[in-house]
């Protein structure tokens, strides 16, 4: 039984005709569909402070109509055939049938923790004061603060304590944040990696922000063309570049530093699927070298799920309260269950043991995608492969990049090009994430790109 709402006037009378036209009109306008269960005569009688007599003549009324259905044991129900469709869709082009989807920055969502964040927010339901429920600091529950604290420590090295941390609802609301932070503090330009995600450039520009563009190469951002941009801010991703999947050399991680304190600047750190590294040792963050530098992004998008909408930002101190204050009004803060499931999972230590399980899996991934494309595409340039959840494909020369992407996704294959990741011209390459298919699944994907890198016309 669903609530409805319906008004009469008790003061021009005729109870019963009232509620017949209102019934009739919910039900022709479709905001009850068909075989909907209409609420019982005395509970609507109550609702609408009238007699159950003037309920069961109007509902007597609509069935005689053939508005509704009454049936024994079954309630009072919205007759079938009565209500409305909606306007058809106009008709558009047919989507391709996508068999085989190599785009990257979505994990194996098949992988996620079910029964252990069942268990984590069935425990936080069970121990949450009542009061917890409630507005609370828009920054973040203390104890999910408190273990981010501790985990991107252990985890990361970088050094923060709880208040240093804000909780968000992922790295794009992080970003949001910081834009109109900085946009207050006049910075109006920031320097972005080029190549790099071109969601990230259409969430700087939807702010205000103007990305420039700074190229990267084999060792990372060069920081030299950072100092001649102008920016006093940069957006980085330096433990596994997107797309390119270059880790920030040790110089230019000292480089980029030296920068920033010397021309009073911030870098914007993404640590966006730092945890999974597969023949390196693990990088620390930026963060850990110049806390008064860098703010720390991170979120669980890539480590659970991107639906959680579940992140944090670890930040100076000159942009904690600022920061704070933008997320108030933003939405007052992030979900609070969700939260609490999130540190009872880093608490209990099954977010690592969930993390140590997907790196298995992703690595034997990569490993087959690598093999696949070494038989299949061999003039293709593997790179970016030691570490992250995709990797990137310098095409063979001569072939032209969006053809490839066409003609993969006429085979049922969806691959990412890079051209729209740029800001200046670059080669044909295509970034390919590998986390959602089979080795086995892998491999017949790869047959298929090697089919459109074939059929692809030149450039």
């Amino acid at each position: 039984m669903r609530e409805l709402l319906l008004s009469l006037d008790h003061t021009q009378g005729d109870l019963t005709g009232q509620l017949i036209r209102e019934l009739r009109t919910v039900v022709r306008e479709g905001r009850l569909a068909a075989d909907t269960r209409l609420p019982a005569t005395r509970a609507l009688a109550e609702e609408l402070g009238v007699s159950r007599g003037v309920v069961v003549e109007a509902y007597a009324q609509l069935v005689a109509e053939g508005y509704l259905v009454a049936r024994r044991g079954s309630g009072t129900r919205v007759a079938s055939g009565i209500t409305p469709a909606g306007p058809a869709a106009p008709a558009g082009p047919a989507e391709p049938t996508v068999a085989y989807d190599l785009k990257p920055g979505t994990p194996d969502l098949a992988s996620f923790p079910r029964a252990a964040w069942l268990s984590a927010t069935r425990q936080a339901l069970a121990e949450a004061l009542h009061s917890r429920l409630g507005y609370g600091d828009p920054a973040g529950q203390l104890g999910l603060r408190t273990e981010l604290a501790a985990y991107v420590g252990r985890v990361r090295a970088a050094v923060a304590a709880p208040a240093d941390v804000v909780v968000v609802s992922g790295v794009a609301q992080s970003l949001a944040l910081l834009c109109g932070v900085l946009l207050a503090r006049g910075h109006r330009r920031w320097a972005v990696e080029d190549p790099c995600s071109p969601g990230m450039l259409d969430l700087l520009r939807a702010h205000g922000v103007e990305p420039v563009g700074v190229p990267v190469d084999d060792e990372g951002i060069d920081v030299d063309a950072l100092a001649a941009s102008g920016a006093k801010v940069v957006l980085v991703t330096p433990a596994h570049q997107y797309p390119t999947g270059v880790v920030l050399a040790p110089a230019r991680r000292t480089a980029l530093l030296a920068w920033a304190q010397r021309a009073g600047a911030l870098v914007v750190e993404d640590d966006y699927d730092a945890e999974f590294r597969y023949d390196r040792e693990p990088v620390g963050c930026l963060q850990g070298l110049a806390r008064d530098r860098v703010v720390h992004l991170g979120s669980v998008s890539k480590s659970l799920a991107p639906g959680l909408r579940l992140g944090w930002a670890v930040l100076p101190d000159r942009l904690v309260e600022d920061f704070r204050t933008a997320k108030r009004y933003a939405d007052l803060g992030t979900g609070v269950i969700d939260q609490l499931a999130f540190a009872g999972l880093l608490a209990s230590g099954a977010y690592d043991r969930h993390l140590r399980t997907v790196r298995a899996r992703y690595r034997s991934r990569r490993d087959a995608l690598v093999r696949s494309l070494g038989t299949h595409l061999p003039d293709a340039a593997v790179r970016g492969v030691a570490a992250g959840l995709h990797l990137y494909l310098d095409l063979p020369p001569g072939v032209e990049e969006q053809a490839v992407v066409t003609a993969a996704l006429a085979r049922g294959l969806r691959v990412e090009p890079v051209s729209p990741m740029r800001l200046s011209p670059g080669g044909p390459a295509l970034a390919l994430g590998y986390c959602g298919l089979t080795e086995g699944r892998l491999e017949r994907a790869t047959a298929l790109l090697a089919q459109a890198v074939a059929a692809a016309p030149a450039p």
